[in-house]
This record gives structure tokens, sequence and C-alpha cells, in this order.
């Protein structure tokens, strides 16, 4: 049955309608059928944008980040810890200035000044509007907040890539070198559907993974929150974005990546690695990330909902964080073709990803790196492994923003 949905899946996209105005060093818009399972949250068509060049096969996927939702306000975008495009992906985004200040990253800005190897391949942005970080794979009825309006969430977020990657296939062919990269949500889903890409695509050269502030953590599904924090949150979305049901993701990783253990969702990292021991896996993060770790415990720990102030606020966060990110990077050390780099702070969006806009501020200086760049580098390159955290005993808090990070930051304050 599989295989009969698989080829099904990949006619139907196969004889979807090209592109509007394909070009090449242009934005061009690909609509996905509904035959394909893609949607958006709120059931409207998945639309994503691919850039194209006749200069090279080499493809970079940037997913798109913006946070997640597991009740009714959430996925309708409301509060602090909405998801965004509850409304869908209008055939414009690329315009829109979300996209314009600060959702675009250097690996998919062809004009950026911070330089980047993918700035000379064919680009594809995976725009998030299903609330499951780009990982989910049923629908869900919320009317928690209000009930006589139920709010019908569809987490389509795997159907969206596998049918994105898929359209590439048939339309784009077998990239060269190929990376998947993605900042906050699409950090957590360029980890989990890496292989899903990767069978599809079939690259001919070095595939690569650089997950941005997206880190899955380790969290046994039976443990005490006390020892593994992230638990509440992982049990949660297992539900509601059906991640062990029959096409779950979790479901899926048994057949398809090597050690996954189902019970574990943070062992997917080190399964890739197993699996593709010829790719290379870079993950990033700040300490100091007060985004990515509300969205991990605010809901879930009455000790940060409630906090009484910021500070009281900040070390009941931090509490579970960093032990988290600690047993994180433990993990991840025992692989070989596995890198991570954890800056402590950036001065920008309450330090929470290192990518969008450009890479100013995110250098260790202790450890003689002045900025994420040698980071992306030496992972595209396959240099030794780089395996770095700053902590508060060996940070640099002096270093700045660049003009223009500066000035992105100064019109988002007054937007």
């Amino acid at each position: 049955m599989k295989n009969v949905y698989r080829w099904c899946a990949a006619a139907v996209l196969a004889v979807a309608a090209p592109l509007a105005s394909a070009g090449y060093f242009q934005w061009d818009m690909v609509e996905l059928p509904p035959e394909s399972g893609a949607s958006c949250g709120n059931g409207s068509p998945y639309r994503f944008f691919v850039n194209r060049t006749p200069l090279s096969k080499d493809m970079v996927m940037v997913y798109e980040g913006g946070g997640a939702c597991w009740d009714q306000k959430a996925c309708l975008g409301e509060g602090k810890l909405g998801a965004t495009n509850p409304d869908g992906i209008p055939p414009d985004y690329m315009k829109t200035i979300n996209v314009a200040f600060g959702l675009v990253t250097p690996f998919n800005a062809r004009n950026s000044p911070q330089q980047v190897q993918t700035q000379s391949w064919n680009m594809v942005f995976l725009p998030y509007c299903t609330g499951d970080v780009h990982s989910g794979s049923k629908v869900t009825v919320y009317d928690d907040a209000y009930p006589d309006r139920p709010r019908v969430q569809y987490h389509a977020g795997q159907a969206n890539i596998e049918a994105a990657a898929q359209w590439l296939r048939n339309n784009l062919g077998q990239p060269a070198k190929m990376m998947l990269t993605g900042f906050s949500a699409g950090g957590v889903g360029s980890t989990t559907t890496y292989a899903l890409v990767r069978e599809t695509l079939q690259p001919t050269g070095k595939a690569t993974l650089l997950a941005d502030s997206g880190p899955l953590v380790p969290a046994p599904r039976n443990a005490a929150p006390e020892d593994f924090p992230a638990v509440k949150l992982h049990n949660t979305i297992r539900t509601v974005w059906g991640l062990d049901e029959p096409q779950g993701l979790v479901t899926r990783f048994a057949g398809l990546i090597d050690g996954f253990d189902p019970d574990n969702l943070g062992t997917v990292n080190g399964a890739l690695a197993r699996t593709y021991p010829q790719d290379r896996f870079g993950f990033m993060v700040f300490t100091r990330d007060t985004n990515f770790s509300a969205f991990s415990y605010e809901k879930f720990y009455d000790d940060i909902a409630n906090a009484p102030d910021p500070i009281a606020y900040r070390e009941a966060l931090f509490g579970r964080w960093w032990p988290d990110l600690d047993r994180w990077a433990a993990d991840l050390d025992g692989h070989a073709n596995v890198d991570y780099y954890v800056p402590y702070f950036r001065n920008f969006n309450q330090s929470h990803c290192l990518t969008i806009i450009d890479f100013s501020g995110t250098g260790i200086e202790w450890a003689g790196v002045n900025s994420l760049s040698t980071f992306v580098d030496n992972a595209l390159d396959r240099g030794p492994t780089i395996k770095l955290v700053e902590g508060t005993n060996n940070a640099d808090f002096t270093q700045p923003l660049s003009p223009f990070m500066r000035l992105v930051k100064l019109l988002l304050q007054i937007l």
C-alpha cells in the first residue's frame, strides 16, 4: 500500500501545473494540489517558492520558522507563543514584510552582504503555516478557547515537505550538492524531514543539514519532568500532531533511519548521523535563547508561566533549558559527522536564531571563531568537526551587530 501511495503522489505532482512565470533568478510560486495531501493549517493550498539558476545543479532548501501550536489560540496565531501564518500563504509571500525583515536568511538571498556558498545555488523557500514544525500528519479540532468557533487545524507539515520534495525531483531533477536548513520551527522541521527529502531527491554530491535554533533534545516518553523537562511538550505534540499514527513521522522513522528510539524524539539526531555517515549535520542555538525555550516549557510549568518578575522567569526557564541543552550536546558528541555551535547571546530577537538577516554577533571569541560563517563553511567543505559551547564563564557579550542588522532591529521596533 505504501508503494502505491507514493506512486500516486508522484504521478499527481508530475502532472501538476508548471510554474506560473518560470524563469531564472526570480522567486516563482509552486502551489501543490490537494491530491498530494499538502495544506496549510486552515485548509488552504500549500505554496512554496523556487529561485532557479542555469549555472548550478546544487540546491538549498530553507524551512521557515514561526512558532507552533497545540491549542486553539496558538493555532489562530494569538499570543506571544502563537503559530505564524494561520490564514495560509499568499501567492506574493516572498514580497511581504515578514519575509523582507528577518525571515529570509543569507542562504536564500542572492545579494545578501553576508557571503555564503548557497547564493549561487538553486534556492527553495518552504513557508510555514501548519503549526507543527513542518512535521505533523493529523487533522485536529481545537475548541479549548472558543468552543462555539472550533478551529479545524490541518497539521499537514510532513505532507507539505514530502510533496514539495517530489515536485522538485520531478521538475528540477537530482541536485548535485544539497543543503537543508531552517530556523526555529524550521530548524526542527529540516531535521525531522531530512531523511524524507534526501531519499526523494537522491543528491549526487554532498548532502548537509544546518539546523538553526530548533534543537530536538533528549526526552524519553516515560521520563519524569524534573529529569527531562521537555517531555511534557514532546508527549503533547505526539498526540495532537499525529506523530505516532501509522503515517506519522515517529512510525515512519522506525524503517527509515538507523537506531531511532520511538520513545525518545531526541534520538533522531544520532539516528540521522548513523544512517547517512557520509553526510554532515550541523546544529546551532544560543545559550540564552528565550524564544525556543519559552515554547518548550512555558505552557507546561506554572513557575515559568506565573513568574512574578523577569528575573524569576528567566531563572525558571533556563533552569530547564540549560540542562536539556547539556544533554543534547552530550548526545551529539558521540558522532563524528555532527557539528554543534552554541554561542551565548545576541542582542536581537531574544537571542533566537543565528541565521536570520546576517551572522553578526554570532562569534565565539574565546575559541577564535569570529562568526557563524566559519561553522557554515567548515560543514559544507567537510572540515574537522566543530563542537563548541559558550557559557557564562567564557562569554564575550561585546560583539556588535552589523549596520544592516541594527537598521532592521530599529525598523522592527517601529513597526
